[in-house]
């Protein structure tokens, strides 16, 4: 959207009537109760009815779904990291640590499992919903059904003002146009109000921020400022107008997505605080983790990945161009939890925030392995800041004095980022850590994002606020849940059942469980026993307490160090390789139990089998399918131009 929100706006951004093009088709009217009056032959003979507007049921709290972007387990200072997060602290002392949750691995899937309490196949979401990684298949296509009803048009529908605020993240591009149609924005989806960008990442200083559906020229300050500004915003304007109505606000700030973005102010705070590197990191942080009992006293810290250099074999300049690049991160996710707590503070001052739950995500998968070996710097006015496979991109490219591109060596690759570390962080700068750092930050665990047969793609905090209902404030909570059990939950707090019609249309089922018994009784029984997790060839099956996972790049290779892989040597999905682990003992997944255990490793992978098949997994698709997929609609873009 960034050619559409900075140039050309007063011919796109045309209106009828002072309100935009395409708004009055994405309002989310709900169906005309059948007529309950009388009609006479006179007025005296009929009697009058008016439909009484939604209302909420008496006393249901306001409701506030924030969702962090590529933060891993071992990040915030609330669950033992190294990074200083008291407003995240502050919320989980005087709330819930749920140790045992877990997203899809990645951006999108996430999002749309949380907004629908569906799995990311069953809403068509098994990838991005953008051309260059969608697929004509039911669970890639990323276009949500209207069956699949969003968390807006339920809490919309039974009196809630809805406001969604940051990162949408599960439209086409193909739909981002003001040509519409507008069904599939937020508000076209049961939120009143949208202010945030479009797509899956954005820049923090010159983000493509729409507000409903007119673009917005960005103020030139960060974008965690502008979207808190405009969540306060719009909760002030709904409370005056309507003091007893509650609200729904999805708060999904663009941090820390790349570009590590932040002010001086905040990164500079942490200088010299990373020196000692990403394994020592590891170490400090998992006796913090235990100490504050979010992971087992048993726990074992799994091997650094063998793809991540021991930090003491680094030379200097590389731990000196590393640490730089954690610092930045640092600064960016404290000052992300600083805005989370202006927010916080304002409910606090305004009598809200005793009648508010708060549902804070920390991160929709672990931390990010698309910084490469080295991290990666892009000039932000460089085509690459701007490309969905940024990393990718500029893994095997950087600028030639020529302006053109060329593959550069491991060594030439260190030498342009050390040439810009200057720049790491700033509004110039498209940056993000090295996979060292994505590793520290997933602690306990192993592998990083997109990883989804591994906890440390899946596994995050939730931390659950809502001091006008819990108790046990600071306990902490380890049944197992997924980002499907928010919503579920969420309706059973505010006192509405699960629809059967949205719209008049029929609703799938929810696939999630509600936890709220949890909020009472620390050893309440998890209710989500069975979940499978696939993304690009990476699988799993989770079942009472059991895991099977199948390792699909075993060294990922494919998002670390493509263009240096061989197209022969990529894995087949029959030679797979599956791996079993008892989650209950075994928290970090270090004690391969395949070989003792074949027949339980065959109960599980026939239960994965019943799941794919019921929730659209099939069929696999890996990133070179969709690759070639790319290659092939060029082609035939080409052959149809010339024609």
């Amino acid at each position: 959207m960034k050619h559409l929100t900075q140039k050309g706006l007063a011919v796109l951004a045309m209106t009828a009537g002072g309100v935009a093009v395409g708004e009055a088709a994405a309002q989310n009217i709900p169906p005309q109760e059948e007529y309950r009056g009388v009609i006479g032959d006179t007025y005296k003979e009929s009697k009058q009815w008016f439909p009484e507007p939604p209302a909420a049921p008496e006393g249901a709290p306001n409701v506030i779904w924030i969702l962090l972007d590529d933060v891993g387990y071992g990040a915030s200072s609330a669950f033992g990291g190294l990074v200083h997060t008291p407003v995240m602290e502050r919320l989980a002392n005087g709330g819930l640590r749920y140790t045992n949750f877990h997203t899809t691995g990645i951006s999108a899937p996430t999002r749309a499992s949380l907004l629908t309490g569906r799995n990311h196949h069953d809403v068509h979401m098994g990838s991005f919903p953008q051309r260059s990684s969608a697929l004509g298949f039911p669970g890639y296509d990323g276009i949500i059904p209207p069956k699949k009803g969003f968390a807006s048009e339920i809490l919309k529908d039974n009196g809630y003002s809805t406001f969604c605020v940051g990162k949408w993240g599960v439209l086409p591009d193909t739909e981002e146009s003001f040509a519409g149609p507008f069904d599939r924005w937020p508000t076209g989806r049961g939120f009143e109000y949208f202010y945030g960008f479009l797509g899956n990442k954005t820049d923090q200083y010159a983000p493509d921020l729409m507000e409903n559906h007119e673009p917005v020229e960005p103020d030139g300050r960060h974008l965690n400022a502008q979207l808190t500004d405009k969540a306060i915003e719009y909760i002030r304007r709904q409370h005056e107008a309507a003091p007893d109505k509650p609200f729904f606000l999805y708060f999904a700030p663009g941090a820390t997505h790349s570009p590590h973005q932040v002010d001086t102010v905040w990164s500079n705070k942490y200088r010299g605080k990373f020196d000692e590197g990403w394994d020592v990191y590891r170490e400090k942080v998992f006796r913090n983790q235990k100490r504050l009992g979010v992971i087992p006293a048993d726990a074992k810290l799994p091997e650094r990945n063998e793809i991540v250099q021991e930090w003491d074999a680094l030379s200097e300049e590389e731990k000196k161009l590393f640490a730089r690049y954690m610092e930045v991160y640092a600064g960016f996710l404290e000052y992300t939890d600083y805005e989370i707590g202006r927010l916080v503070d304002y409910l606090q001052q305004t009598g809200q925030l005793d009648n508010t739950v708060i549902f804070l995500m920390v991160g929709d998968n672990g931390g990010s392995k698309e910084g490469t070996l080295f991290g990666t710097s892009v000039p932000s006015d460089d085509p690459l800041a701007t490309s969905e496979s940024t990393a990718s991109a500029v893994l095997g490219s950087i600028t030639d004095p020529e302006g053109g591109r060329s593959k550069p060596t491991d060594a030439e690759r260190l030498q342009y980022n050390l040439s810009r570390m200057d720049e790491i962080g700033r509004p110039t700068s498209f940056d993000n850590y090295p996979v060292g750092w994505a590793q520290a930050m997933n602690t306990p665990f192993r592998m990083w994002k997109q990883d989804a047969n591994a906890e440390g793609a899946v596994h995050n905090p939730l931390i659950v606020y809502y001091p006008g209902r819990i108790k046990d404030a600071g306990g902490i909570r380890n049944q197992y849940l997924h980002v499907t059990d928010i919503l579920p939950t969420t309706l059973e707090i505010v006192g509405v059942p699960q629809p059967e019609y949205i719209r008049n249309i029929p609703q799938d089922p929810i696939q999630g469980v509600s936890f709220l018994d949890s909020f009472d009784d620390a050893d309440a029984p998890s209710h989500h026993n069975v979940q499978y997790y696939y993304l690009y060839g990476a699988r799993a099956i989770y079942k009472d307490g059991w895991k099977a996972s199948a390792t699909h790049y075993p060294d990922n290779s494919m998002a670390i160090r493509l263009p240096s892989v061989s197209r022969q040597l990529l894995p087949d999905f029959d030679t797979d390789k599956w791996s079993l682990y008892n989650l209950e003992e075994d928290f970090t997944e270090v004690n391969d139990l395949s070989e003792r255990y074949p027949e339980k490793l065959e109960e599980l992978k026939a239960v994965f089998e019943q799941e794919a098949r019921k929730n659209n997994v099939y069929p696999l698709i890996d990133w070179l399918d969709i690759l070639k997929s790319n290659i092939h609609d060029a082609l035939e873009r080409k052959q149809r131009s010339e024609e």
